[in-house]
């Protein structure tokens, strides 16, 4: 059996190793005030914590989406407000699908800021404000 590129963990601790497109976007999707995150994890790059994806669904249902290149000055951040009830996660599963598979263009479809131990939130991000 292969070694698992990528491992998706929800919430509640659940974890799916080389999740498909499929099951990112239902993931998310299923997000709700009581299971609020996902991460995704790339197993193929060291050190394995450094290189991530994560969506937490605030409590306005607007969404923060991070993601990890490395070390801490390749933290990055990036909030999307719900715009539309019915496929308001499309554009983050989008995002989230692109970036796990590899895809060009995730990086320029969201506002993405510094991310900030003081500014945990990219809505309240000074960079966000000046956009």
């Amino acid at each position: 059996m292969a070694t698992p590129v990528l491992q998706a963990i929800e919430a509640d601790g659940t974890s799916w190793d080389d999740p498909s497109e499929e099951q990112l976007h239902d993931l998310l999707a299923d997000m709700s005030l009581n299971w609020r995150f996902v991460v995704v994890r790339r197993l193929d790059l060291e050190p394995v914590d450094q290189y991530y994806m994560q969506v937490y669904l605030n409590d306005d249902l607007s969404y923060q989406v991070e993601y990890r290149e490395g070390g801490p000055e390749k933290h990055f951040q990036a909030w999307v407000p719900r715009e539309h009830q019915v496929f308001a996660v499309e554009p983050v599963a989008e995002v989230l699908q692109a970036w796990a598979f590899g895809r060009p263009g995730w990086r320029d479809a969201l506002p993405w800021v510094p991310w900030s131990p003081t500014e945990q939130c990219a809505r309240h991000h000074p960079l966000t404000a000046t956009r």
